[in-house]
């Protein structure tokens, strides 16, 4: 078939080819690229092959292939097919009919049967793609959504009605046995799909999730279509490493003294009194001192994963010692010992005391530390530093460089994976052995019974492990970040550390002390 012809060539088409014959050699390659393009369905594949047929006489010469009136592309997904019209423009408008009649019967054969779109041919582009068909994608569904018990934030509430200050905060929240702690609504299915064959494409279920609680404490229950978590047993309810779990509570009307002894439980304990002259409190959970009074000459009150609230101050008579896993919460604190891995929060003064902690906050607005030593990693707050009698007042940040940190983070995920190994070696002895459960002697279930507490505890450590991991990430963050800030007034006298970087101040001054530049900024 001949497609063009004139006195120096000829294009003609034989079986899906386009070919050149050159008659007389000369013809513009500029005005034969002006012919090639006013006929859409010439696709030209072989361009030098062409240039040369321009500069001789040649019988035949192939430059590219003769294009179908109308292709359908289908994607490789299947989720979308495309039309390509080899026409020109004048061609579409003057056969419209015809064209929509030869895509129909094109969809047909290509078995495209969902989400076929119109389209409207005097806007199609000869050669360019038109989108004929769209699929349906698949609709993932609902992800699980997680709901806990809310426990009250722990912060002192510290007020002045123009007679006294008051530092009290909620902080034993109490819980009865089968009360509700959380709930779990599962994951959703989603909605399928169709590509363009209108072949069922299958949607993902949502995201599960698992509820995160201290299983000696609490227990799942299904209900109505949910996991619904409850306590088994009364206590405080508090979230530790990231588990909502139920603790014991040994609440105590009075004081600690002679008629008690010493204490020490597993647990969060409540004194609505104080702790005597010379006489211990040690609990595995939270401890709360009710007395105004506060606490005098106490020897030891110490929890070794949660908080401290003494809602009186702390005369430590140069003998008290409070250690927290958690955070200290004290209204004022003289002559004593305060060591807590998060924050010590304390309402009026500080005064001649040593305080250790993550963050070190006294009361902003007219907070005091006098004397002593306040030891923080990122942040100290203070109204007041020191006094007028130039008192020497300590306040110090030791932080941790990055690649201290890194190596201790390095090496705490090292043990980590070496535990959930071992989690997954014991786990795999405590199925092995329970298929024969109703074999065991008394010698072997007692075996079982000794994995199942030793994973337990690994599991334990496993989490302890991962929460601290986290928790120095977060403290990475702030490297180089830390400051020490007195709101109102640094007397003479005061020392202040960041780093390595130190100053004794010789005014009074005020402000953030921060690095600036690696400098301390006084």
């Amino acid at each position: 078939m001949i497609i063009f012809t004139n006195d120096f060539l000829e294009l003609f088409e034989e079986n899906g080819k386009v070919y050149i014959r050159t008659i007389k050699k000369g013809f513009p390659i500029k005005e034969l690229d002006r012919i090639l393009r006013s006929y859409p369905r010439i696709k030209l594949t072989n361009f030098s092959m062409l240039k040369n047929a321009l500069g001789k006489e040649a019988d035949r010469s192939e430059i590219g292939l003769w294009l179908p009136n109308i292709e359908i592309e289908i994607a490789n997904d299947k989720m979308s097919a495309s039309v390509f019209i080899y026409a020109t423009i004048d061609e579409i408008r003057e056969d419209q009919e015809k064209i929509i009649a030869q895509i129909k019967e094109m969809l047909s054969q290509y078995n495209i049967v969902h989400g076929i779109t119109d389209i409207d041919l005097n806007k199609i582009v000869p050669g360019k793609a038109c989108l004929i068909a769209q699929g349906t994608p698949p609709t993932a569904g609902e992800d699980a959504v997680l709901k806990y018990l809310e426990i009250p934030e722990r912060k002192p509430e510290i007020r002045e009605d123009g007679k006294a200050d008051y530092f009290e905060m909620n902080f034993i929240f109490e819980i009865k046995e089968g009360d509700w702690l959380g709930e779990k609504i599962p994951p959703k299915p989603g909605i399928e799909g169709k590509n363009v064959h209108g072949e069922v494409i299958p949607a993902p279920f949502g995201k599960d999730a698992q509820l995160k609680y201290d299983k000696h404490s609490a227990r799942e229950v299904e209900e109505d279509g949910k996991v619904v978590l409850y306590a088994t047993n009364s206590g405080v309810v508090e979230n530790r490493q990231g588990l909502i779990s139920v603790n014991r509570h040994l609440p105590i009307d009075g004081d600690i003294g002679l008629e008690t002894g010493n204490i020490k439980f597993d647990g969060s304990v409540t004194i609505r009194g104080t702790v005597s002259n010379g006489f211990s409190v040690i609990a595995t959970g939270d401890i709360s001192i009710e007395d105004p009074g506060g606490v005098s000459g106490a020897k030891l009150i110490k929890s070794t994963e949660g908080d401290i609230y003494i809602k009186g101050g702390i005369f430590g008579m140069g003998e008290t010692e409070i250690e927290a896993g958690g955070s200290i919460f004290v209204k004022h604190v003289n002559d004593a010992n305060l060591m807590a891995k998060k924050e010590i929060v304390i309402g009026s003064y500080s005064l001649g005391s040593y305080l250790v902690a993550n963050t070190i906050l006294v009361d902003e607005r007219k907070g005091k530390i006098i004397g002593g030593k306040a030891v923080a990693k990122n942040m100290i707050v203070t109204a007041y530093a020191g006094n007028h009698l130039e008192r020497r007042t300590e306040l110090i940040i030791e932080s941790l460089s990055k690649h201290q940190a890194y190596e201790i983070i390095q090496e705490k995920a090292s043990l980590l994976k070496e535990t959930q190994e071992e989690i997954v070696q014991i786990t795999t002895k405590i199925n092995l052995i329970g298929q024969y459960k109703e074999k065991l002697s008394n010698q072997q279930a007692q075996a079982l019974k000794l994995l199942k507490d030793e994973i337990e505890k690994k599991k334990t450590n496993a989490v302890k492990l991962d929460q601290e991991i986290k928790e120095l990430m977060y403290n990475l963050k702030n490297v180089g970040k830390e400051e020490i800030v007195v709101k109102k007034e640094a007397h003479p006298g005061t020392f202040i550390q960041i780093g390595t970087k130190s100053s004794l101040l010789t005014k009074v001054t005020q402000g953030t002390f921060l690095l600036e530049f690696g400098e301390l900024n006084v």
